[in-house]
């Protein structure tokens, strides 16, 4: 068993919470104590399933695209990984119980480890209807809050696949503590409490002068002028963000254009979104004269008086790469005269970053991250370190995997908002 203490939040004594069985905490609040078993893991029974067709399953390919994604666990673009019950996954070739049930290795292949499916070539003939019958879990944050009188109360999230939610606040209520369940959780563990220590990011106080005006004054003083600038926004699929429900407003990059002349009333900007999904730094430079994706006509081309970059996708980069490649592109972007911003990466897939929990990750493991802020020092370029802000999230009681919308690495809005936020912090 582990005990957390929390703070005090708004003027009331903030509980004790504490696991003390599979499916059971206990809170001690004052003088008293409550024991409230916490519901199992939520999921799904899924019937009968019709899909029209299968495509030839690919064992080649990423997990999430070997075949069809089962509607059950389907993510933006991709799937929920392990969220499917293996061994209760059974395809017929009829909508009732007694239909003939499909035979993997003969007339199907399937990822159980995904979710996905996909017809053999020599098996399932292409455009014959399947129906798919399985079990799925769906994660969930459930919250301890406190009530007005000042009594803790149990509240249950709305499960989802990859994005559920917290369940929101009555009047006079004070979240103190979230319950972590993903789906197909087989108890609660100590890293299941995720207590609410902020309210937010802690800002830092802004240095005088700030980053801004250190690192790329002449940007600035244009915002502040009023005389047009031109930004641009380049990156890889969390910049193009195609996959939001409203990309023009919801991007990190839109979102901070907004601030910017929410902050600087007389700016007159110029954003230019080069976002190019699945690929990172050496996939522009490796481009040929002529291609939209071409680093030197599409980049450098443009004439930039900003270029703010984000690339999760040079996380595969050691801090001594990070100084081989980057240095470059400062040159390149010298010789423009344009100033640079880079933002660090958000966090990912757990299993990517070597990560088995959501709470004490405030530190980014990733060695791309310590070579972006080791060469951000050297040469004395801005760096929006929007990896702290995601490492701090399970502080504020939120399981930062639940901002990924593909459940993956694409960051929903409230994600993309952390980056803004970062960008942000450099200016006065």
């Amino acid at each position: 068993m582990t005990l957390f203490c929390l703070p005090a939040l708004a003027l009331l004594a903030a509980p004790n919470v504490e696991v003390v069985g599979d499916w059971s905490i206990r809170v001690v609040a004052g003088e008293a104590t409550y024991t409230y078993t916490v519901p199992v893991a939520s999921g799904a029974v899924v019937t009968g399933e019709k899909y029209d067709s299968l495509p030839v399953f690919n064992p080649g390919a990423g997990g999430w695209c070997k075949g069809v994604v089962l509607r059950g666990i389907k993510s933006d673009e991709c799937s929920a990984r392990t969220y499917l019950f293996p061994d209760t996954l059974v395809l017929r070739g009829g909508p009732t119980p007694d239909a003939p049930a499909l035979v993997k290795g003969k007339d199907y292949e399937a990822d159980l480890d995904w979710g996905t499916v996909g017809r053999l070539a020599d098996g399932w003939p292409d455009g014959k209807p399947v129906w798919m019958s399985y079990r799925h879990g769906m994660g969930r944050i459930d919250s301890v809050v406190i009530a007005r009188d000042g009594r803790p109360a149990y509240r249950i999230g709305q499960p989802h696949q990859s994005l559920p939610q917290q369940t929101p606040l009555g009047e006079g209520e004070t979240r103190v503590v979230n319950i972590w369940v993903p789906g197909r959780a087989e108890r609660l563990v100590p890293a299941s409490i995720l207590p609410v220590l902020e309210a937010a990011y802690p800002e830092a106080a802004k240095p005088t002068p700030s980053i801004a005006e250190k690192l790329t004054p002449k940007s600035l003083a244009k915002l502040q002028s009023g005389e047009k600038i031109r930004i641009l926004a380049w990156g890889d699929s969390v910049t193009d963000a195609g996959y939001l429900p409203n990309p023009a407003t919801q991007r990190w990059q839109a979102q901070f254009v907004t601030r910017l002349k929410e902050r600087f009333p007389k700016a007159n900007i110029e954003l230019i979104n080069l976002g190019w999904g699945g690929r990172n730094t050496d996939s522009f430079l490796g481009e040929p004269a002529g291609s939209q994706w071409n680093y030197a006509e599409k980049v450098l081309g443009c004439k930039p008086d900003l270029i703010v970059s984000e690339f999760v996708n040079d996380a595969y980069m050691t801090p001594e790469v990070v100084e081989t490649k980057y240095t470059k592109l400062l040159g390149d972007f010298q010789g423009i005269g344009a100033e640079w911003i880079i933002i660090t990466p958000h966090y990912v897939r757990g299993d990517w970053m070597g990560l088995d929990r959501e709470r004490d990750i405030d530190a980014d493991p990733r060695p791309y991250v310590a070579g972006l802020r080791a060469f951000a020092a050297k040469h004395n370029i801005a760096l929006a370190d929007a990896s702290l802000r995601w490492g701090r999230l399970w502080r504020q009681g939120i399981p930062y995997s639940t901002l990924l919308s593909n459940a993956i690495n694409h960051p929903d809005p409230h994600g993309m908002k952390l980056f803004a936020d970062a960008l942000m912090a450099l200016y006065p």
